[in-house]
């Protein structure tokens, strides 16, 4: 009951800034609309398809990354739990009968339910325009396996967020390592191009990255580009994926609670 609480408070406060989430989505469509003239340019120059995709796929492609994208992705969660262990709020959560990573799952939960549904009216008209490019899947069992991966997804890029902000416990500013890794992530999770269309080298690489499970996964798996065995594969690397990051936030919490304790007496 308390972690449904939180949630309720959660959306209490977000809902003070459905105005920027609003705003931040509008200006979300400009790289979309920037992405489809330039694969329009890429394909009418070519004349052929592109690892298996046409133009049409392509465009359906970053409709789909732009959806799981605001689903998914932290809010600022970072940052926020930073903040709590630079200004010394934390310890009021090391004295209560909370857990602080459930106690930020909630809030994570909260913002991203809100943030979905003031964001749904821009990214539903987006979808309405260029309706030309969607498919739904074929297989009924497709939305259910595009469910769970779209959750674990969620899982994964959060943990990741809260291990970065577990930093804080060590040095005193943390964007700089913040900006590097979500770097390599704006490009490793299928943001700027699918990542199947990557040299044959470094296919072995993406396909155990976690970065790739992030949004390039459920993506296919909503396109039913993965099936099968593959499908299962994927799936069940997605949660080694979320129990890897899951361990490596807890870990830090843990080292980072006895630092903080020794330092602060």
């Amino acid at each position: 009951m308390k972690y449904l609480k939180v949630f309720d408070i959660g959306l209490q406060n977000t809902f003070v800034y459905r105005w920027n989430f609003l705003l931040r989505a509008l200006f979300g469509v400009v790289p979309l609309i920037g992405t489809v003239f330039i694969w329009r340019a890429i394909f009418e120059e070519r004349n052929a398809s592109i690892a298996g995709y046409d133009y049409r796929a392509m465009i359906f492609y970053f409709l789909l990354t732009l959806l799981v994208e605001n689903l998914i992705t932290p809010t600022e969660d970072e940052w926020q739990i930073a903040a709590d262990i630079r200004d010394g709020r934390i310890s009021s959560f090391l004295t209560k009968p909370i857990n602080y990573l459930g106690y930020r799952l909630s809030l994570y939960g909260s913002y991203r339910v809100l943030y979905s549904a003031v964001t749904a009216i821009p990214v539903v008209l987006i979808f309405f325009f260029l309706r030309d490019y969607l498919s739904l899947p074929r297989d009924p069992l497709t939305w259910l396996a595009f469910a769970l991966s779209l959750f674990m997804a969620a899982m994964i890029q959060f943990f990741i967020a809260y291990s970065l902000a577990m930093l804080a416990f060590w040095i005193l500013e943390i964007s700089t390592v913040v900006f590097i890794l979500y770097s390599f992530e704006y490009f490793l999770s299928g943001q700027v191009f699918p990542l199947d269309i990557m040299p044959g080298w470094l296919q072995g690489f993406i396909h155990w990255s976690p970065f790739t499970y992030e949004i390039f996964f459920p993506v296919q798996v909503y396109m039913e580009r993965v099936r099968g065995m593959d499908l299962l594969s994927g799936l069940m690397t997605q949660a080694v994926w979320v129990l890897l990051m899951w361990m490596l936030a807890t870990t830090l919490w843990n080292r980072g609670v006895r630092q903080y304790q020794a330092v602060g007496g």
